[in-house]
């Protein structure tokens, strides 16, 4: 990862990744072989969690204290805990598929305006995914390089592997990243092309404390046509409910997209945004709200626990009429033979 300029920054993430180290106890997790290496434990679940009051209003300043975490319903020690006030990793997607080459102009002039809003301890990746997937800027925080990288997207790939898009971000560009970390996806959803199929992605989800912020846009098939062809589509304009044929079919695995990326969303603790084109710069608002409020907490299961199953999490926050969402379950990596 590239981390440029300014040493304090520097420190600030070197402070998240010891601090994930670090459980309940105070005592660094690690052993010394007889090789005289050390051996850190990485069994660490992480739970991002977002607070907000009735009224929809987040609830930042919290404490560790305000926080109980339950595991199976037997309440862990929370051994990380982190707020908005520490570093966030993000890795913004765009789908650059042919579906998008009427829109996505609109698409990275607000997802430059959603970067632009990152602090100075925040890094970011940007990548695009269609046929092939492309990282267009390494993690940074600075403007203008990302800003740059957003302009250097194209549309036109034949496919649109999107599934194996996150794969990739879960897998190997965050896999030295530590602390808050989220997948902020901007994409029509219709999937053609990925390997890994759309049950293998929810389970590997469900081994990971990322958040995915999904924003889906419905792109108009004539529009498209007719930004391809330059011919105007003769398909008339109804609505979804009366819609026929190939408008029928195009709306249906639109609405199949739809509720998958809603699925991963909700899995993952993150959030689903189903956004017009032209109010792309609403729904980045309410992820930056909500990426700006996240907690984190992280615990070490028991070596029980380290069966390769799933088991269910919950948090309970110690103040009156509030809504706690959070990551629900985790599938636990199997512990390896001695």
């Amino acid at each position: 990862m590239i981390y440029r300029k300014i040493p304090c920054r520097f420190l600030t993430i070197c402070l998240a990744v010891f601090l994930l180290l670090v459980p309940a106890g105070g005592t660094l997790s690690q052993e010394i072989s007889q090789t005289g290496r050390i051996r850190i434990e990485s069994a660490l679940v992480t739970v991002p969690v977002i607070v907000s009051d009735v009224r929809g209003r987040f609830l930042p300043g919290l404490d560790r204290d305000s926080f109980q975490l339950y595991q199976d319903g037997v309440q862990v020690p929370i051994s990380v805990f982190l707020t908005s006030e520490d570093p966030i990793t993000i890795a913004l997607l765009l789908d650059t598929s042919a579906s998008t080459k009427s829109v996505l102009g609109k698409i990275k002039k607000a997802a430059t305006r959603f970067l632009l809003q990152l602090r100075d301890r925040d890094v970011a990746m940007v990548a695009s995914f269609s046929t092939n997937f492309q990282v267009l800027c390494r993690f940074s925080s600075d403007p203008e390089e990302l800003e740059d990288a957003i302009k250097s997207a194209r549309a036109g790939g034949g496919l649109t592997k999107m599934r194996d898009a996150i794969y990739e971000v879960i897998h190997r560009r965050f896999r030295s990243a530590a602390g808050r970390k989220a997948i902020v996806i901007l994409t029509d959803g219709q999937d053609h092309g990925s390997q890994i199929s759309s049950q293998d992605l929810l389970d590997e989800i469900s081994t990971t404390g990322i958040s995915i912020y999904s924003v889906f846009y419905t792109v108009d098939p004539r529009e498209l046509m007719k930004e391809l062809t330059g011919i105007s589509s003769r398909i008339p304009r109804t609505s979804s409910e009366q819609a026929t044929g190939p408008m029928a079919d195009w709306k249906k695995r639109e609405e199949e997209a739809a509720q998958y990326l809603e699925e991963i969303s909700d899995l993952s603790a993150g959030r689903f945004f189903r956004s017009d084109i032209t109010k792309l710069d609403d729904a980045f608002k309410q992820v930056s709200g909500e990426l700006r409020s996240q907690y984190l907490l992280g615990f070490y299961p028991e070596p029980s626990k380290l069966d390769g199953s799933i088991h269910e999490l919950a948090v309970k926050v110690a103040a009156p009429e509030t809504i706690v969402r959070s990551r629900r379950s985790y599938r636990s990596a199997a512990q390896a033979e001695p």
